[in-house]
């Protein structure tokens, strides 16, 4: 039985590809791979109730298949009674492998149910009986197997970019620094919030160990930018810094150190990054300070609001001169304290919403005497300074934000140790 042509059109308002996303009317075009002996596909085109113009081309055998599945072609129709010697459905499998965009059609007789239902489980959207095949029906498989297609096409898509997210969620989650504390008496909290949308990791780093002679060293810094490359970069300055640490390196050897590898490892010479190392003597009153174009970390004594440690001697970022010098000064801590490390994120939000001032280092200051007036310490205050910083700016922060927090109770119990900080 021919395919009948119910009448012929000249307007055609939508091409293939619109039709194809959208499912309504305008030009489809449909490949039949198969001998015709009976003449079913005379008709050069099809128009259907909907408007919708099927053109249709033809294809006596797989190698002129081959040539002539264009870009242009939306749907496969394959005759299963090509030959395929012991496998019924070797012409299918084949034009199934030429093309993994184009929707597929089995065409069977009446009386291979079982064989169209083999043909679908294979790959093909759907299946028609050469014995039932008129022009409507086959126009509306046409137009359900590209949407079918289609769909499936957006399911694998979206499997395959949730399965790359997860993959990149755990590389993330395994470059984030764990803490090494154990032995201290120094409690240890921190944030981490990338300014990259759906990222667990920015050009933010920090980390914190503890050497064997009893010392804590901490550092945070912050390569320019955040994207995946400067991310990157910070990992690799991140695990720089504590090969280094244990190397026994420390202050403006360590620093000048760092400065080469971030000169060998950045692609131009416009990357530079700032870093902020203490080192903590194990008796935990007395630190010592390098500063590298970063800003100063902000300590809290017991009974007393919190200030920013002196910063008046600090050097360039790394990066920017090529002989620069750290200096590495002394300071006193006490015996109960807290110190806050940040990176710039924190404070260059803005103080009361889009246009205002940005918040700076004195108001970040007043935020957290706010919060500790407020009973507020470790994690929680750490939270809520992010929170408030947030509020402050009108919403999210813009650049990636880091927060440790060490604080030390003297006569307190040791409470360091191998812990995980939240991103």
């Amino acid at each position: 039985m021919s395919v009948p042509v119910p009448r012929q059109r000249t307007d055609d308002t939508l091409g293939p590809a619109a039709v194809a996303e959208s499912g309504g009317t305008g030009e489809l075009t449909l490949l039949v791979v198969g001998d015709d002996p009976a003449g079913t596909f005379t008709a050069p085109e099809l128009i259907d109730a909907s408007g919708t113009r099927v053109r249709i081309r033809r294809a006596r055998n797989l190698t002129e298949a081959a040539r002539l599945l264009t870009d242009d072609v939306q749907c496969v129709l394959v005759d299963l009674a090509l030959p395929g010697g012991d496998d019924p459905l070797a012409a299918l499998r084949q034009v199934l492998a030429l093309t993994s965009r184009h929707a597929v059609l089995a065409l069977a007789a009446t009386g291979q149910a079982a064989l169209a239902a083999e043909a679908v489980r294979a790959g093909a959207q759907d299946h028609l009986f050469r014995e039932e095949l008129d022009g409507p029906l086959l126009s509306r498989a046409i137009r359900y197997a590209v949407e079918r297609k289609r769909a499936d096409s957006v399911q694998v898509k979206l499997a395959e970019s949730r399965l790359r997210a997860q993959e990149n969620a755990r590389l993330e989650r395994g470059l984030l620094p764990t803490p090494l504390l154990e032995g201290s008496d120094l409690r240890f909290a921190a944030r981490y919030r990338p300014g990259r949308s759906r990222a667990l990791l920015g050009g933010d780093f920090y980390d914190t160990v503890r050497t064997p002679d009893g010392t804590v060293h901490a550092m945070i810094g912050d390569v320019c930018g955040h994207g995946p490359d400067e991310a990157a970069l910070g990992v690799e300055l991140r695990i720089a810094w504590r090969a280094l640490t244990f190397a026994g390196l420390c202050g403006d050897e360590l620093l000048s150190t760092l400065q080469r590898v971030l000169e060998h490892e950045r692609e131009s010479e416009e990357i530079f990054a700032t870093l902020c190392t203490v080192d903590i003597a194990p008796d935990g009153r007395r630190a010592g300070l390098c500063l590298a174009g970063h800003p100063a970390p902000l300590i809290t004594r017991r009974g007393k609001p919190a200030r920013l440690l002196p910063y008046e001697d600090g050097g360039p970022a790394l990066g920017l001169l090529p002989r620069a010098r750290w200096p590495r000064r002394q300071v006193e801590l006490g015996g109960t304290w807290s110190l806050m490390m940040y990176t710039d994120g924190l404070i260059e939000g803005r103080s009361a919403g889009p246009g205002s001032p940005r918040l700076g280092q004195d108001g970040m200051v007043d935020l957290i005497n706010d919060l500790l007036a407020r009973g507020l310490n470790g994690e929680d205050l750490l939270e809520a300074a992010m929170a408030r910083a947030r509020e402050f700016n009108g919403g999210e922060l813009t650049d990636d934000v880091a927060v440790l927090l060490l604080d030390r109770a003297e006569g307190g119990r040791r409470r360091g140790g191998r812990t995980r900080p939240r991103a």
